[in-house]
């Protein structure tokens, strides 16, 4: 292992640059920048001096150099710079070697190299483009042509920053559509049995909370948190007669309410024919209304809508799951859903006071829940108060 295999990490894939392959200039940044950052590596002190010196002169200013290679890794992580200049014929490591490791490094993989050289050898130059080389400069360096590449290089480097950057903002603006569209498709699911739709923000919240507890990291417990929003959505399958009834249900109509877990699944999945002919089953309608979306989230969605009713000892419906052979996800959502559910008013109950929800979910351990989830959420009982306090549901009335 080299010295630079200690800082790079191979990279997914590799995007190198070549000037002459900047068109349409009329769409590319207008006017020179003269604050990048370039790193000059050669071997030879005067090498670096006479390059430095002719990039000053055309108005460059920031500079780092190196004349030992086996310093080159430490330097990139400390200086991060946007384009380096690379001697080939160096001793210890060569420019090859340096190129070869910066190219499989994740961080500096897109980092346009331009590599100084004295060699005809074609071999040299083909293995050096191979690598990812962004451009050759033969030595002794011309300074007109130095210049040239170089701005050009940059210019190349600054349209594809600008590229990227709106590439993110436009993610960030998909991103927060996305999430309008699954808040809205929630409520709409909940609006139907619960007027204010708050039910499905306090458990996505107290999902988010749990997950927070268990060590998730924080993007997954973002996307659970999305995700669990959608826990309910096959409650559009069932009845109103039903979905809204004060009294208890009857056995059928209860087995009728079960299926909102099969229809959420539902929701989210290209259902075949034969599988439609069965769509008149909350559970599992709600989870196939989701899945093979093709996106993660969905996905996580739709297997939070089929088991998030599914219990530890086995008792659960729609599949009778038990212990970790249930999803985590559908195993942090029963948790936050039952909570909720016993701390709301109900058009068959009335909210039941703090402490008697937590004594009916302790009595509940090792049977509905599994023990370490229910532990993360009681070891998390302030944040969770405070979620039930913040959004609690407002009397429209």
């Amino acid at each position: 292992m080299t010295i630079l295999n200690k800082l790079f990490t191979p990279a997914a894939s590799i995007n190198t640059f070549s000037p002459q392959a900047i068109a349409n200039q009329d769409k590319m940044p207008s006017g020179d920048r003269y604050d990048w950052k370039i790193l000059i590596v050669d071997d030879v002190p005067v090498n670096v001096k006479v390059v430095k010196a002719y990039l000053a002169n055309a108005g460059y200013s920031n500079f780092v150099t190196e004349t030992e290679a086996a310093n080159v890794a430490s330097l990139l992580g400390k200086e991060s710079p946007d384009l380096m200049l690379l001697d080939i014929m160096m001793p210890e490591f060569s420019g090859l070697d340096i190129l070869r490791e910066v190219r499989a490094s994740e961080r500096f993989g897109h980092m346009p190299v331009l590599i100084l050289t004295s060699t005809e050898s074609s071999e040299i130059k083909r293995e050096a483009l191979e690598l990812g080389a962004t451009d050759f400069l033969a030595k002794p360096v011309d300074p007109d042509e130095l210049i040239l590449r170089v701005r050009n290089t940059l210019k190349l480097r600054e349209y594809q920053n600008n590229l990227e950057r709106k590439v993110r903002e436009r993610t960030a603006e998909l991103e927060h559509s996305r999430i309008d569209i699954i808040e809205c498709l929630a409520k709409a699911a909940e609006y139907r049995d619960n007027e204010t739709g708050r039910h499905v923000i306090r458990v996505s919240k107290y999902v988010a909370v749990i997950a927070d507890e268990l060590g998730f990291d924080e993007e997954t417990v973002f996307q659970l948190e999305q995700a669990a929003k959608l826990h309910d959505i096959g409650k559009i399958a069932i009845p109103d007669s039903i979905l809204q009834k004060a009294d208890l249900l009857t056995a059928d109509e209860y087995h009728i309410m079960q299926t909102h877990c099969s229809a959420g699944k539902k929701i989210f999945e290209s259902v075949s024919h034969e599988d439609r002919r069965h769509f008149n089953k909350h559970t599992s309608a709600g989870a196939a209304l989701i899945m093979n979306s093709g996106s993660p989230l969905l996905e996580m969605a739709s297997t939070i809508a089929l088991t998030h009713h599914e219990r530890w000892d086995g008792s659960g419906y729609p599949i009778g799951l038990s212990g970790e052979d249930i999803p985590i996800e559908g195993r942090i959502t029963a948790v936050a859903d039952v909570y909720d559910a016993l701390s709301s008013k109900r058009v068959y109950k009335p909210a039941f006071p703090r402490e008697k929800c937590f004594s009916i979910m302790e009595q509940s351990r090792g049977s509905h829940f599994d023990p370490a989830i229910l532990d993360a959420f009681f070891r998390r009982r302030k944040d969770i108060i405070d979620i039930q306090i913040h959004y609690a549901d407002i009397d429209l009335t």
